[in-house]
């Protein structure tokens, strides 16, 4: 016996009976909804409670087939924590109560059907069987949650890397930034020698004296600029009379006073 289920364990029967669960139940309670608008018409009801009872039995079997697969992954699901952590829990624990849902809704549909004074309560039973259907259909959805998005239960899931936690990644080493090599400014020979303009205003007279000196120790002659100056034209384009012209003096010659007139050292 032993042997025989754990076969059954390795044939991963949880999502077919899951599907089987899900879709009995949802069609039971749409039954019976359907069978209180034509009273007349009681093989509906009939119909309804049939698929209840059968509901509730393949829920627990999705209760017990359930277990086996949180054992196999829970412990692997758990080391790796994060969303599919959470999402697995979830799904657990509406999967230990909703079997006793279905359970008591189908005792109470029993009753409902057999007995004459639980009749009257029949509203109430189908609001509370339309809101277990949608209870049990967001678990189903957990569980698709849990093989598409997370891949519990597959071997992909083994073989993904477990997500660093953010703790982790904080006390982690840092990663250096990239270096960018920016190139030094280099200077070139128009930019280091400046032109310089001589400007028109600067008379040959501001220009140094000093003759350059050749290889050869001596002197070479320079032309002097001249230091006479030149007569400036009047309004009416003539010179003034009046005015001598200076002799024009080259450098190095001697300027000697004139003589005394001769009847000056009598007096």
């Amino acid at each position: 016996m032993q042997g025989l289920l754990e076969a059954i364990q390795k044939w991963h029967i949880h999502p077919a009976i899951d599907h089987f669960t899900v879709a009995i139940l949802i069609v039971a309670v749409l039954t019976d909804l359907i069978a209180s608008m034509f009273s007349t018409r009681l093989w509906l009801r009939y119909a309804a409670l049939a698929l209840m009872i059968a509901g509730t039995a393949a829920a627990w079997g999705s209760n017990v087939t359930g277990g086996w697969e949180a054992d196999r992954v829970w412990n692997a699901v758990k080391a790796a924590g994060g969303p599919a952590y959470v999402t697995l829990q979830s799904h657990a624990w509406w999967g230990d109560w909703l079997p006793w849902v279905f359970l008591v809704l189908a005792v109470w549909r029993i009753g409902v059907q057999l007995f004459g004074f639980m009749a009257e309560t029949r509203l109430l039973y189908l609001l509370a069987a339309l809101v277990a259907a949608i209870l049990i259909s967001y678990q189903s959805y957990l569980g698709g949650k849990l093989v598409y998005d997370y891949g519990v239960g597959t071997a992909l899931f083994a073989a993904a890397p477990a997500t660093p936690s953010p703790q982790a990644e904080a006390t982690g080493p840092a990663t250096p930034l990239p270096t960018v090599y920016v190139p030094a400014a280099t200077v070139t020979p128009e930019a280091a020698a400046p032109t310089t303009v001589p400007s028109a205003s600067v008379t040959a007279s501001a220009m140094p004296s000093a003759a350059p000196v050749t290889p050869s120790g001596s002197q070479s002659p320079m032309p002097q600029p001249s230091a006479s100056p030149t007569s400036t034209p009047s309004a009416s384009g003539a010179e003034d009379s009046n005015t001598s012209a200076t002799p024009a003096i080259s450098p190095g010659t001697t300027i000697r006073p004139p003589d005394p007139h001769p009847g000056a050292t009598s007096l």
